[in-house]
């Protein structure tokens, strides 16, 4: 099979580019180097789309590595046709391999073989050649009685034969392609709740009786069905045309009114509800799986790429606070850089209640260490450690650090682990715990990446998906986030260094090792002093690693080593020196690129340097900014109906959208509630950590349920003036104050009294109906 031929047709890209891109991926290319610095050669292939190519053709390998057995197999068993071989050498789908394998495929001792073994293959052909004759069914099938073989009845004899010839037709490539399509197109998902639950609450209620079509069920909700019936709540099925699909099968077999019909008929049936019926339907609930399944990856990647890249504080003094009730509240202090210099315990809660003393003794911490910026966790008593702090005010001297709600999700894991132990050995698990949410508000991509990316939460039905496959997707999106940073060579950890492209785990613990034993980097060429680090690592690595502060202003930039000849040649054309021309406008502006194009040099890659050297190592992370929550509220009992408030999005699905509002439950904004305008995918236009207003609509304490919304408040279905709050990702007025679902009645029925009016020689309002008729068809 010719893979670049193929993907590219399946992805629409030029067949040229996916080759280049698949041989540069043959030649140890990562996607991240091959992105960036090979736009050139690809014609500037995105990692979107060179990640589609490179899991395309992992698929399509498995395929090949699959037709590979399938071919030897049939051909073990003397049944290779010409024909049969250039239909399974030209499959591309696993499912259409299969069928075709069907037939040859060894099975267990079923009717069909059973009846072979009879000698009751004659009697198939001859009922399936349905060909006229003076005989009847009985007397043909007498024929192939036999007592040794437990063949005493005509009628046995035939029913055997229609067991091969039912075998036969389910088997059938073509037909198992039709039946299969016609599921998935007029096909029902059901589900029922098993009767142990029927009179309980579960999370599963909106399921216990509920149906949608295969064709239209959302990838979210068939993983919650899965879910349920995992979890032995539900019982699913896919309901079926069945009648429908009998009458195809029929049709393919029956070729008029033989003698033979009504067997056929009764055969065609026997092959639906004995071997094709449940058979399809696990099929299809597999494609089905498969399809949830891949949407979730996306919304998990997704999700985890806008937590990854979350704007950093940066480099500020940070003391953070891990909350807690009865075991005090941990703390811990960081410098501007990260590193760990104090730690203590307050108990400002019940049951000590220690507040004054504190107050004290982090207001006096706060002063010692010029600390910036409080993290305070957002898990159990977040809330209260946050007013806390807030009374406390009055006794921090000079400057009084901002407040930061910080996400601890993960932060329990990192703490446990043997990476966690490594870094503070001397420390215990809770003041790791408080050092992680710090160094999470300083900068989240170089912490988190040290936490497994299924603990930090904002999947989809995480536990649901083939854990196997999250992984992998999970870190190509780390390897992503990371190289699009870039990091420092000096202060990066490991786990940190292990994401960029081209270095392995081992590589990233040597780079560790030689930086404490011979001190910092002066260069990036100093890392080919490490051991094993050789010329493809430094290839592949180089242009993501960073060196403040370096001889060579370039080693601090995006701009890869293979070209600072070039730059060189730049800087004498503009005729400073490189490092006057790193950030020089004026002087990069002076130059020409199409002066400096060559054979290995093209017009994308000279684009990207001249930007890099406008502006060099530029973050292309958001700028830092947090929610403030209400320090009124601090539980979901606080909640007022109707009240707007602050809050930041910590998940988002097709569906809607995740919101910590700083009650310890996160609620849910659905897709619906999102905008005025119509949205139908929360992800188009929410990302994680988007700082948002939000309007409390319901809240179910006893199941930890909040609804909420970003949309202005609707009095007599107008949008009230001045209610809502207004903010960048919805929640504004609609122009005219008309809602997207107002009818013509409600409109008609605001301006109740419009003809009486008129009647008083008022002709207004009619006026004033026909703009809002015109507003309304254009919200239409």
């Amino acid at each position: 099979m010719n893979f670049s031929q193929v993907i590219s047709q399946e992805l629409n890209l030029e067949e040229w580019r996916v080759a280049k891109a698949l041989e540069l991926m043959d030649q140890g290319g990562t996607i991240p180097f091959i992105a960036r610095y090979r736009k050139d050669q690809t014609g500037t292939l995105n990692e979107i789309e060179l990640r589609d190519i490179q899991h395309r053709r992992e698929y399509l390998q498995e395929v090949e590595d699959r037709k590979s057995t399938i071919l030897k197999s049939i051909e073990e068993q003397g049944k290779l046709t010409p024909e049969l071989k250039a239909k399974i050498e030209s499959c591309k789908e696993k499912t259409l391999l299969e069928d075709l394998y069907a037939p040859y495929k060894p099975k267990k001792r079923t009717r069909a073989t059973i009846a072979k073994e009879c000698g009751l293959e004659p009697l198939a052909r001859i009922i399936m050649a349905q060909e006229e004759t003076s005989n009847t069914p009985e007397e043909i099938g007498r024929i192939y009685l036999s007592e040794e073989k437990g063949l005493a009845d005509p009628k046995a004899a035939i029913a055997g034969a229609c067991d091969i010839l039912a075998e036969e037709l389910a088997d059938n490539a073509t037909c198992r392609q039709y039946l299969r399509a016609q599921i998935e197109k007029e096909g029902v998902m059901t589900s029922k709740v098993r009767k142990e639950f029927e009179k309980q609450e579960t999370k599963f209620k909106n399921y216990y009786d509920f149906s949608e079509p295969v064709s239209k069920i959302p990838s979210h909700r068939m993983l919650a069905l899965r879910r349920g019936e995992k979890e032995k709540v539900l019982r699913l099925s896919v309901e079926m045309p069945d009648e429908a699909l009998v009458g195809y099968l029929q049709r393919q077999v029956i070729k008029g009114d033989s003698i033979w019909k009504p067997y056929l008929e009764e055969m065609c049936k026997d092959a639906w509800d004995r071997l094709l019926k449940t058979s399809l339907e696990s099929e299809v609930r597999l494609i089905l799986k498969d399809k949830a399944e891949e949407e979730a990856f996306k919304v998990f990647s997704k999700n985890l790429q806008d937590v990854l890249l979350a704007p950093p504080a940066g480099h500020h003094a940070v003391l953070a606070l891990d909350p807690g009730f009865r075991t005090g509240c941990k703390v811990a202090v960081l410098d501007k850089n990260g590193k760990f210099i104090d730690h203590g315990v307050i108990f400002p809660h019940e049951p000590q209640k220690r507040v004054a003393e504190a107050g004290d003794y982090i207001a006096a911490l706060a002063e010692k260490y010029e600390v910036d910026l409080i993290a305070i966790g957002n898990g159990t008593a977040s809330r209260e450690t946050d007013a806390f702090v807030a009374a406390m005010s009055h006794k921090f001297k000079g400057k009084k650090p901002a407040r930061v709600i910080v996400s601890e999700a993960g932060a329990s894991v990192y703490s446990a682990s043997p990476l966690a132990i490594q870094e503070f050995p001397n420390e215990d698990v809770t003041t790791r715990g408080a050092i992680s949410i710090g160094r999470r508000l300083q900068d989240p991509l170089a912490e988190l990446v040290k936490v497994d990316p299924q603990s930090i939460g904002v999947g989809q039905y995480q536990h649901d998906v083939n854990q196997r496959e999250l992984k992998k997707r999970l870190d190509e999106v780390v390897e992503s986030c990371v190289n699009m940073v870039g990091v420092d060579l000096n202060s990066a950890s490991a786990p940190l260094l292990t994401h960029v492209a081209g270095v392995s785990a081992t590589l990233a613990e040597n780079v560790v090792k030689y930086r404490e034993q011979n001190g910092a980097f002066k260069s990036r060429q100093d890392v080919l002093k490490v051991k094993g680090f050789g010329p493809k690592a430094f290839e592949q690595s180089a242009g993501f690693l960073r060196i403040p502060g370096a001889e060579n202003p370039l080693d601090c930039s995006a701009v890869h080593p293979e070209n600072y000849e070039l730059v060189e040649r730049m800087a004498a054309k503009a005729g400073v020196a490189v490092k006057d021309l790193v950030g020089n406008a004026s002087a990069i502006k002076s130059l020409s690129p199409d002066e400096f194009l060559s054979d290995t040099v093209g017009k994308h890659t000279l684009e990207d340097i001249f930007s890099e050297l406008e502006k060099p190592s530029r973050d292309p992370r958001k700028e830092f900014r947090y929610a403030k929550f209400d320090d009124s509220i601090k539980s979901i009992n606080d909640l007022v109906t109707g009240s707007w408030m602050e809050g930041v999005v910590t998940n988002v699905a097709n569906f809607g959208a995740f919101v910590d509002i700083g009650v310890h439950q996160d609620g849910l904004v659905h897709v619906s509630e999102i905008s005025d305008k119509f949205v139908e995918d929360a992800k188009t236009v929410l990302t994680v950590g988007d700082v948002v207003k939000v309007r409390v609509l319901g809240v179910d304490a006893g199941q930890k349920r909040i609804s909420l919304s970003m949309k202005p408040e609707q009095v007599d279905g107008v949008a009230g003036a001045g209610r809502a709050p207004r903010n960048a990702r919805g929640g504004q007025r609609r122009e005219g104050g008309i809602r997207p679902h107002a009818t013509l009645a409600d409109l008609k029925a605001r301006l109740g009294g419009a003809n009486a009016s008129q009647g008083k020689g008022n002709a207004q309002p009619q006026s004033k109906l026909s703009s809002m008729l015109k507003k309304f068809k254009k919200g239409l």
